[in-house]
């Protein structure tokens, strides 16, 4: 080699020397000041850090110091510090989005997050496969930086921070393999749609994103199957009349000009589209107005509705009329499936629901509620639509209800378990929330209002929900606080006296916990498990169904058994599978269900019966993490008749996992 050629690779790595060199003085002076005041310097290594996201070199010395960055604090004080709870969209839009320092304070989550998948790094609070799910969905919504030159708005970021992003996704993709990448980000599309969310707006990022790619297959190798073809034509084109997607305007003039035959054609191709997915085309929207004044009786073939949804919609039509021309546009299309699994569940025969939702329609938001919705939804659409078109969401969709990024799993049940059974309880405290900026509820007599405390766990609103969960959580939040506050000191978990009061009455008064709340040590482990057996499993309690569904806690664990927290789940029901295994189905607001939470214990949440929206376990394996529930006292089998193998695998598997030690 030249000596003219060698002097600049000696001295670009004696650059890069001292850079990482400055990075470690950085991380060892911010865990020596967090270690002695507590107050974090983290500026000093995100500036260390920055130059270091240019080259490859730099990343993989950033990748190699993610257990020294973290135990220094780094992440301290923060959303990150909380891994578990953090949001692929939510992800997406700092990165690209945010401002530097939030950027690159991102940009090295999604670092430590690649060493905790790759098992070089193991976090307390997340485990390798919640990681690699995480960053699956990242590198999907983030495709064109890997497969294309930069857009203009990433290119103009100052200090070039669009090239170090991009430079962090080479950096990703060639950690995580490129071989058949398309093909497992389009599965994990697949994965999150089973489970059929509220919240999609990530999902259509990554199908758009995946869309961009076979316009250039060479882009990232594999074998693009039907699989990905059917979610893109489900979002941009699923019928003859937008086959190529045309645009709203072209498709209004081609609308115009089709007969009944083809309207008849376009209809059913819809709803095809949508229920086989879950998506809903923009198009859809424009398609169902457009038949408000042509044709009304084809739009529940449009809604892909069955006998019992065309029942309910013939009984309410002003009502459905209504809701459709209030709340059904573009930028809302995903409610017309809200709205169809509304009608299908029946909901409206229930007395209360169809004034609950005229009253709804009619309802004038506070300013604090309208701001709310438009930081978070923008402005193309007046507040109240947006709020209709998610009330359509979340009755159509109970169990797909998400807590978002804030550690709000309590109301989030609540959300959920009143949208499945109690309809009219959710409108009535969404009317409270949005129209007076408060909610009242009752504990043992007094009243409760969210006006009057301070914040709970939910500091701040939440951006990353529907927009039923933006108004109502905070306000939920504080009361369910609130009300444990008010439980302390009476020997047991507050939870036996909060959940009755909070969820409704319907909450089995009968209340079992796994663990002493003073020591954390088992309590009577053998009789817990007995007695879940016999309140829930059918062949121990008379074949009792589960009548209204119940609040539990679970110890959440990871693939490798260790623990990583209590977790609010709903127990919706106990049946056999299709292969004659008892299981228990149970709705986790977590925003994924699908987890693996080691020992074998993968939740599943299709393939074994389950509904949408559902997880579901054997039953052995559901109560081996199980650690509070409630049950009716009155309707409880035999305890003793339970058999001894089955509480000892269950215990065997408890205090292998999350219950060693206790």
């Amino acid at each position: 080699m030249r000596r003219d050629t060698l002097e600049p690779a000696l001295s670009m790595t004696a650059r890069q020397g001292e850079l990482v060199n400055s990075l470690d003085v950085a991380i060892n002076r911010l865990a020596e000041i967090n270690a002695t005041e507590g107050v974090s310097p983290v500026f000093e290594v995100i500036n260390a850090a920055r130059t270091l996201m240019f080259n490859a070199d730099g990343l993989q010395a950033l990748y190699e110091r993610v257990p020294a960055i973290e135990a220094a604090g780094f992440f301290a004080g923060s959303d990150w510090d909380y891994p578990q709870t953090l949001v692929p969209s939510l992800a997406v839009r700092t990165v690209r989005h945010g401002e530097s320092t939030a950027t690159l304070v991102e940009s090295l989550s999604q670092i430590r997050l690649l060493a905790v998948a790759k098992g070089d790094f193991v976090h307390p609070s997340i485990s390798a496969e919640h990681a690699n799910h995480f960053l699956a969905q990242v590198l999907a919504m983030n495709l064109d930086l890997v497969v294309s030159d930069l857009q203009e708005n990433d290119r103009l970021r100052p200090d070039k921070l669009g090239y170090a992003v991009q430079n962090l996704y080479h950096f990703l993709i060639r950690h995580l393999g490129y071989e058949n990448l398309l093909e497992r980000l389009v599965a994990e599309v697949w994965r999150i749609l089973a489970q059929r969310p509220v919240q999609v707006g990530g999902v259509k990022q990554m199908v758009t994103q995946i869309a961009v790619c076979l316009q250039k297959p060479d882009a990232l190798g594999g074998e693009v199957g039907d699989d990905a073809l059917q979610l893109i034509h489900a979002v941009f084109s699923p019928t003859e009349g937008c086959r190529e997607d045309p645009g709203f305007d072209v498709y209004a003039e081609r609308l115009a000009s089709m007969d009944d035959a083809a309207l008849l054609q376009e209809a059913v191709t819809f709803a095809q589209a949508m229920h086989s997915t879950g998506l809903v085309s923009p198009y859809l929207p424009g398609f169902i107005r457009y038949l408000r004044t042509r044709w009304n009786d084809l739009i529940p073939t449009a809604l892909g509705l069955s006998q019992t949804g065309a029942d309910a919609f013939h009984c309410y039509p002003a009502l459905i009329h209504t809701l459709i021309d209030e709340a059904l546009f573009p930028e809302t299309s995903q409610c017309a499936y809200g709205l169809a699994m509304m009608l299908e569940r029946g909901i409206l025969y229930a007395p209360p629901v169809a004034p609950s939702l005229w009253r709804q329609i009619r309802l004038s938001l506070c300013d604090a509620a309208a701001q709310k919705i438009v930081a978070v939804f923008g402005r193309s659409r007046p507040p109240g639509c947006f709020l209709l078109a998610d009330v359509l969401n979340v009755l159509g969709r109970p169990l797909g209800v998400g807590q978002g990024n804030y550690p709000t799993c309590q109301s989030t049940r609540a959300l959920s378990m009143w949208a499945y059974n109690m309809p009219a309880e959710l409108l009535r405290i969404l009317a409270w929330a949005a129209r007076d900026d408060e909610v009242v509820m009752r504990f043992e007599g007094d009243s409760i209002s969210s006006r009057d405390l301070g914040a709970g766990l939910a500091s701040e609103p939440p951006v990353d929900v529907d927009a039923v969960s933006l108004l109502t959580v905070p306000h939920l939040d504080r009361i369910y606080f609130e009300m444990g506050r008010r439980s302390v000191g009476r020997g047991e978990d507050p939870h036996k006296w909060v959940n009755a009061e909070f969820h409704g009455d319907h909450v089995g008064h009968g209340f079992r916990i796994a663990v002493d709340v003073f020591t954390g040590g088992l309590k009577d482990f053998q009789g817990f498990i007995r007695d879940f057996y016999a309140a829930y499993h059918p062949f121990y309690n008379g074949n009792i169904p589960v009548i209204n569904p119940q609040p539990a806690g679970i110890a959440v664990t990871d693939s490798a058994t260790r623990f990583l927290g209590w977790h609010a789940i709903t127990i919706q029901r106990l049946a056999l599978d299709p292969d004659k295994v008892m299981r228990v189905y149970f709705f986790n607001p977590n925003n994924d269900s699908g987890q693996n939470w080691g020992q074998g214990i993968v939740t599943s949440t299709q393939g074994h019966g389950e509904l949408y929206g559902e997880a579901s376990l054997p039953v052995a394996e559901f109560a081996s993490r199980l650690y509070v529930f409630h049950f009716d006292p009155l309707e409880k089998g035999e305890s003793s008749d339970i058999p001894t193998d089955e509480v000892d695998r269950v215990m065997c598997l408890a205090q292998h996992s999350w219950a060693s030690g206790r």
